[in-house]
């Protein structure tokens, strides 16, 4: 997989993750525990491309 095809899959994958967590935000009653641990695979895919960028 090149570089920019990875970035490509990470961002993809950090739009799914947003969706994903709003999705829990507007149900009756949000699992405030999967909301964390969204939020916490969506930071560690930010700080990833992070680096990327700057190799």
């Amino acid at each position: 997989m090149s570089l920019d095809e990875r970035i490509d899959a990470l961002r993809a994958e950090h739009r799914a993750l947003e969706h994903e967590i709003e999705e829990e935000n507007n149900r009756p009653q949000p699992d405030d525990f999967a909301i964390a641990q969204l939020k916490k695979r969506k930071l560690r895919i930010k700080d990833e491309l992070a680096n990327l960028g700057r190799q």
